[in-house]
């Protein structure tokens, strides 16, 4: 009897993916079910302000007025189930959103939303209680714009039993929206640890849309037809194991390298990613080209969550306002900097006139002289320079009066300077993300049907059947020593020369992920990246840690760095907030190797 395998095809990565992902994946003819990844950190921040603004937003338009609209009626003709955290903080009104879009097109698909990841109204007691930051350790605001739990699958299988032909969520992990229709398929419960963490493995793979297909690729110049790049499929078994591909015809590389990049990317400790129903195990995940167009990934393991929830909130922080200009010329890199000081020195000069409070912070950072490599920057002189200056400040009058000082140093000071067209800046809302732990029989969760009253979700105890959660699994943590070959002479080399690598965020931590082109060089490139020579590369960073971690399956390793991102996501001012260049900074970094390997390259 043939193996059943469910296939999920991956739509959007986050909000403001591109619209042909979904209409591409819907008429492959290739999957059963279309997902959505829309939220990040940043996002939730964003979907706040905008409910701030104009009550009964606060979710993903796109997916209604674009996916929807579009694919709908082909995806229900098909059978093809959706499901997408579009909901945002207002899952509620996404859904009504989307069933008049449905009327529209005279379509009646029964949608079921998930609830329960708002927790603004435990905040107070939270507060009282004395919670505090998971990382910075702040006591938790006076005033919240959000509080949403980061909540799992088991709610998105429970609306798919109920019959549901597309599932809204508000906040859960990125992976949810794929595990949730696995363990609803192969009727998994909370004891398959190891099927769990299969799925989730699956769901993280495409949860970032085209980034297992070729996307952000270290290798970028061997993936063909970038205007037509495939979307992910995954096949998955009952086991948990999957293959990835992409349909027939459509650009991009479905290839060993791009999953193993994309399993490193943002996971934390590969040994102990926690995710609300299972702690998952990656470091011995096998990644197989399977043929040209799959890969097969398997192994993951799985262990008993926790009891907690991860908690995302958002809070008001006063205002923010961003200008730029631009020099050229000699020494331009000089000239941008002293521009940009000039301006913030000028600003608190008229704001102490205007009796008006100091900013909370100011952030000059320039473009076009690697400023991002710091004192290993390559273009110190630049002759076209962008001088950005970040200004952040309690009230938003004073902002105004820094949009308008920007413009003046075009005609007062540095020869060179000009500006980008498009008028002056205008000072937004800061919106600050903080996060924090909260248990899980705090939060209520249910699961709403074509708009009937919600109904509870039993969320399955932490534990296994069996009374206790298996033991992690021994592995090595760190590979064997290198030695290099007596007699040979060692040239140096870039890492990229050697391995692949790929960045991202998780708050203010910033993650690179780096797998050997060949398991052999994985212990020379261990022993000479260590945790100190990576704090040293991103000394101008502010680091203060570095942790590392060895994914043996995968020839592979994972990178945190501590306090890297100047706050991270929205309350960075950085022009990377989310990390994203620094796997490309580190592998611009002179590694030793034999002379008889830098012949074979």
């Amino acid at each position: 009897m043939k193996r059943k395998v469910v296939r999920i095809g991956g739509a959007s990565g986050f909000w403001g993916d591109s619209m042909v992902g979904a209409p591409q994946l819907v008429h492959s003819g290739l999957i059963d079910y279309l997902v959505f990844d829309y939220l990040a950190e940043t996002t939730m921040a964003i979907l706040a302000a905008a409910e701030r603004k104009k009550p009964g937003t606060g979710y993903a338009t796109d997916f209604v007025e674009i996916a929807m609209r579009e694919c709908l009626p082909a995806a229900m003709q098909r059978g093809i189930k959706v499901i997408a955290n579009a909901g945002g903080i207002n899952p509620q009104a996404c859904a009504q959103a989307l069933r008049g879009v449905a009327a529209s097109l005279g379509l009646s698909p029964r949608i079921a939303v998930v609830l329960g990841d708002d927790i603004a109204g435990l905040m107070p007691q939270l507060r009282q209680e004395g919670m505090r930051d998971m990382f910075s350790g702040a006591a938790l605001p006076e005033q919240v714009l959000s509080a949403n739990a980061y909540l799992g699958a088991f709610p998105v299988a429970r609306a798919l039993a109920l019959g549901a032909d597309i599932v809204v969520t508000g906040r859960g992990v990125d992976s949810a929206v794929t595990l949730g229709a696995l363990i609803h398929e192969f009727g998994w419960s909370a004891h398959d640890l190891d099927a769990l963490a299969g799925g989730s493995l699956a769901g993280h793979i495409i949860e970032c849309g085209c980034q297992a297909t070729g996307g952000l690729f270290t290798d970028w110049e061997r993936v063909p037809d970038w205007p037509h790049i495939g979307y992910p499929i995954v096949e998955c078994a009952a086991d948990g194991s999957f293959e990835l591909l992409k349909a027939p015809g459509t650009g991009g590389l479905v290839e060993r390298a791009c999953v193993v990049e994309q399993m490193l990317y943002e996971i934390g400790d590969p040994g102990a990613y926690l995710l609300p129903d299972v702690s998952c195990d990656f470091r011995d995940v096998r990644v197989e080209q399977a043929s040209p167009e799959r890969v097969r990934v398997h192994g993951a393991r799985g262990h008993a969550p926790g009891a907690s929830y991860k908690v995302s909130a958002t809070q008001l922080d006063g205002y923010r306002c961003a200008g730029m200009m631009v020099i050229v010329g000699t020494d331009a890199a000089r000239k941008a900097r002293r521009t940009g000081e000039s301006i913030v020195a000028r600003m608190r000069d008229i704001l102490r006139g205007a009796g008006l409070p100091d900013f909370t912070r100011v952030q000059i950072e320039l473009f076009g002289c690697e400023a991002l490599y710091g004192a290993h920057s390559r273009a110190a002189d630049a002759r076209e320079v962008m001088v950005r200056v970040v200004a952040d400040h309690a009230r938003k009058e004073a902002l105004e009066i820094f949009a308008r000082e920007i413009a003046p140093s075009g005609t007062s000071w540095s020869p060179g300077t000009t500006m980008p067209a498009g008028g002056r800046p205008s000072p937004s809302p800061l919106i600050k993300p903080f996060s924090f732990l909260v248990d899980k029989s705090r939060v209520s969760v249910q699961v709403a049907l074509d708009g009937a009253p919600p109904a509870a979700v039993d969320i399955p105890a932490a534990a296994p059947a069996s009374g206790a959660a298996p033991a992690p699994v021994a592995l090595p943590e760190a590979p064997p020593p290198w030695t290099a070959p007596p007699g040979e002479a060692l040239i140096e080399l870039p890492l990229i020369k050697l391995a692949w690598g790929r960045s991202g965020d998780k708050g203010n931590i910033a993650n690179i992920g780096l797998a050997a082109r060949r398991p052999e060089w994985l212990p020379l490139i261990w022993q000479q990246l260590t945790p100190e020579v990576v704090k040293a590369r991103f000394a101008h960073f502010d680091c203060t840690r570095v942790e590392r971690f060895y994914l043996p399956g995968t020839h592979s390793m994972n990178l945190l760095l501590h306090d890297a991102l100047a706050g991270g996501g929205p309350a960075s001012a950085r022009f990377d907030p989310l990390g994203k260049g620094n796997a490309q900074i580190l592998l611009d970094l002179p590694i030793r190797v034999p002379a008889s390997i830098a012949a074979a390259l």
